[in-house]
């Protein structure tokens, strides 16, 4: 039960991540890529005052492994945040959180972890929710830049998942790789992006670092341990549905069929995949 509590509380963490952003960047005018910037920022600096007390051992900052934590932590960061330019909420969120299962579930496949028929069966049926909830009606066009960019965020994502299995200092892990990724996502303001800076743009790119960025991802670091590969995939497949209900209750969004019949399936297809027998 402690289990189940601590990772519903990283998938409502990283739910609040993209609410935020929509706010930060559609609601504000926010320049996405400084957002990013901000949002790394400010996850660095709260990672770094629950670090620097511990009379624990540092965390080795150039290990290849952080430097790969920080590197993936980057692309995702800076693909997440550009690809909201062209592509809506709901196609961003299926390309991103597919290619996450895709990576996760082939890279068990790839160490030969035993994959019961059930959690197949429940991904899928996860799989097929989103789809009904996030897809597009109409012959709208996915843009194709923006796709790229949200592809790569998808993989980054899951290759930063893959790296924070194991660790034996969770919080120490994330903070070197959030200050690692700092000066690499503060490169990509280089890029002509339009977009502003101001105060309501900033406060929610803080609390997104510093809360729900930063705090979520070394709870996660800490429960990954725990759980299977697939089971971390399918786990976040409950995302996109916890961020919808909070646009519903926080930000005034409807409440359609479509969004109830997708949201049975994919909580659905979770427990699905979460059973023993």
């Amino acid at each position: 039960m402690q289990l189940f509590l601590l990772t519903t509380l990283v998938m409502t963490a990283f739910a609040a991540n993209s609410v935020l952003n929509r706010i930060g960047v559609a609601t504000y005018g926010m320049d996405p890529l400084v957002f990013a910037v901000i949002r790394t920022g400010a996850g660095a600096a709260m990672l770094a005052l629950l670090v620097v007390p511990r009379r624990t051992p540092r965390p080795v900052v150039l290990h290849p492994k952080r430097i790969a934590g920080a590197l993936a932590l980057a692309i995702y960061m800076i693909g997440f945040s550009a690809a909201y330019l062209s592509l809506g909420a709901g196609l961003g969120a299926l390309i991103l959180f597919g290619v996450l299962q895709v990576v996760m579930f082939g890279w068990a496949v790839v160490e030969r972890q035993k994959i019961a028929p059930l959690r197949w069966v429940g991904a899928a049926i996860a799989l097929v929710g989103l789809a009904v909830l996030l897809w597009p009606a109409g012959d709208t066009a996915v843009p194709l830049l923006g796709s790229i960019l949200m592809v790569a965020a998808g993989v980054a994502w899951a290759v930063y998942t893959l790296l924070g299995r194991g660790e034996a200092d969770a919080l120490g892990a994330t903070a070197v790789n959030f200050g690692l990724c700092l000066p690499l996502v503060a490169l990509a303001l280089m890029l002509p992006l339009a977009g502003q800076i101001n105060a309501g743009g900033v406060a929610t790119a803080v609390l997104a670092g510093a809360v729900t960025s930063g705090l979520g991802y070394a709870l996660w670091y800490l429960v990954l341990p725990a759980l299977p590969t697939v089971t971390a995939a399918v786990a976040q497949l409950s995302v996109p549905v916890i961020a919808v209900a909070a646009g519903v209750v926080f930000l005034g969004e409807a409440l359609t069929t479509r969004l109830v019949i997708a949201g049975v399936l994919v909580l659905g297809g979770i427990a699905v995949s979460l059973l023993r027998r």
